[in-house]
C-alpha cells in the first residue's frame, strides 16, 4: 500500500483568534501522517532513531488551499512518491470532513547516520517495505 490515512481533530490551541488553523500546525499534522505510514508498513520511527537512523526533513512545500477550523476533523492522506539512493519523497494532503481538499504538500527526507552525521542508504528492510 502506498497511500495511508489518519484522522485529526483541530484542537483550540492550534488555531488564531479568528478559529482558524495557523499555518505552523499543519507541518505536525503531516508528520502524524508520515510516521503512521511509516508504522503501517511495520517500521517505527523510535526503532529507526534507536538503530542509528534519522530522517531529517530537507525540503518541503506546502500549498494552502481552503483553511482548517477549530473542531474540523481532518483527514491527513500521505502518499509514497519516490525513493532515491539516500532520499524518501512523500506527497500529502489534508481534507475536510465533506472531503474538501484544504492543504496539500510534499516532502523529501534524507536517511542519516546519527553518528557519522552523513547522508546514507536505507537499510535493505525498508527498501523491501517501500517495494511492496
Amino acid at each position: 500500500m502506498k497511500e495511508h490515512q489518519i484522522q485529526v481533530r483541530v484542537r483550540y490551541s492550534e488555531t488564531d483568534q479568528m478559529s482558524v488553523v495557523y499555518h505552523g500546525n499543519y507541518v505536525p499534522y503531516f508528520e502524524m501522517g508520515r510516521v503512521e505510514w511509516l508504522r503501517n508498513k511495520g517500521i517505527s520511527y523510535k526503532s529507526l532513531e534507536e538503530s542509528g537512523i534519522a530522517l531529517p526533513i530537507v525540503s518541503m512545500t506546502i500549498n494552502y488551499k481552503k483553511p482548517a477550523r477549530y473542531d474540523d476533523l481532518l483527514t491527513v492522506i500521505t502518499k509514497f512518491k519516490s525513493q532515491s539512493s539516500v532520499k524518501i519523497e512523500f506527497d500529502c494532503e489534508i481534507r475536510n470532513e465533506n472531503d474538501e481538499l484544504l492543504t496539500t504538500a510534499h516532502f523529501v527526507l534524507v536517511f542519516v547516520d546519527v553518528k557519522l552525521g552523513k547522508a546514507i542508504p536505507p537499510p535493505q528492510y525498508i527498501l523491501d517495505v517501500m517495494n511492496r
